[in-house]
């Protein structure tokens, strides 16, 4: 896999690959305040729910760091941060990593040494990083061990959005699963669905593995019912921008779709979802907020408007899938098949 310079840390600033103009430029933007972090999480420079927490953990440490050599040491840590981290916390809230990543960094406002805080901040920050290329990796491991084995043919994965190098810290969900099963044996095809109205598989996930050489075949997200009745995809595997205490997932808008037709057709349906995106205080789906974007990612494309004047507009940006629709959770503790809030449950114990 050759490396992406997804979001991380240099030279006291935060960096993030602008996701928004991809595949036509590849672009390192820099950030140097939790504000500016936020507005970029807002503005889908950086998208993918790990990816997201990492950016978030970032901006709270730029913050730090910014306030130290304006203002020396703040009276009071917790009242100098308080407003960029809300700011962070409120820029997206679908994807639960981002408030999971500030919860874990905000006990050390209060309990470090205020003068070392900063340095601190940073030192968490890329140890969050650190951990996702970790925990993406062994999903890699254990999605790629139970993806049904073909005869005679190469092995068809379909996808949907991006769950790949792009929405971590490294490798992906969804995709870290793919990459290992085709480092293991690479007799495999990708089906990636173009995934409206942002188009991260047409984009981002059709580019992501071109680049590592794997086939990749591009249909537009309507196909997806086709192609399962014609026996042309053996499993679909997507990633999760929050999971709920019983399994019900939410993903990017469609995955529900394609997870009914899956079910219709017995095509195993599986979510790569690290255990810092399922949410324990979620009963369900119902209590996974859903975001709504701006009128204009429907009614225009590329800057040019497609969509007939006065029309009215949705944006959901996800959607959710019912627990009973996935075949299993693929977690770096392991598989949950069926998953229920049972087997849920023991993931943290």
């Amino acid at each position: 896999m050759k490396e992406l310079p997804v979001v991380g840390w240099q030279e006291g600033l935060v960096y993030m690959l602008d996701q928004r103009i991809l595949p036509r430029e590849e672009k390192i933007l820099t950030f140097q305040s939790a504000a500016q972090v936020a507005q970029a999480i807002t503005s889908m420079v950086i998208r993918g729910a790990p990816a997201i927490g990492c950016a978030a953990a970032f901006g709270v440490a730029v913050e730090a760091y910014r306030l130290a050599k304006q203002e020396g040491v703040p009276l009071s840590w917790s009242q100098a941060l308080e407003p960029g981290l809300t700011l962070l916390r409120h820029s997206r809230p679908t994807a639960i990593n981002l408030s999971w990543a500030l919860d874990r960094m905000a006990p050390l406002i209060s309990t470090t040494d205020p003068v070392q805080l900063p340095e601190r901040l940073l030192q968490e920050a890329q140890l969050i990083h650190a951990e996702d290329v970790a925990s993406c990796r062994s999903m890699g491991r254990f999605g790629a061990e139970i993806l049904p084995q073909v005869r005679g043919r190469s092995l068809v994965v379909m996808t949907h959005c991006n769950a790949g190098a792009l929405a971590t810290a490294g490798y992906g969900t969804a995709l870290g699963v793919i990459r290992a099963a085709w480092e293991k044996d690479n007799n495999l095809q990708v089906i990636a669905t173009e995934t409206r109205p942002f188009w991260q598989g047409a984009r981002l996930t059709a580019w992501e593995l071109l680049r590592d050489g794997i086939a990749t075949t591009l249909i537009t997200d309507s196909m997806s019912g086709y192609l399962m009745s014609q026996g042309n995809i053996d499993a679909v595997v997507v990633g999760a921008d929050r999971v709920a205490a019983n399994g019900d997932v939410a993903n990017k808008i469609g995955t529900y779709m394609h997870a009914v037709l899956a079910y219709r057709h017995k095509i195993p349906f599986y979510v790569a979802c690290p255990l810092s995106t399922i949410d324990l205080r979620a009963v369900d789906g119902q209590a996974i907020p859903i975001e709504e974007r701006p009128t204009e990612e429907v009614t225009h494309c590329l800057g040019q408007r497609i969509a007939a004047l006065g029309v009215g507009v949705r944006n959901p940006a996800f959607d959710v899938t019912p627990a009973q629709l996935v075949t299993a959770l693929v977690t770096e503790k392991g598989v949950v098949e069926n998953p229920d809030r049972q087997k849920i449950a023991k993931l943290f114990l």
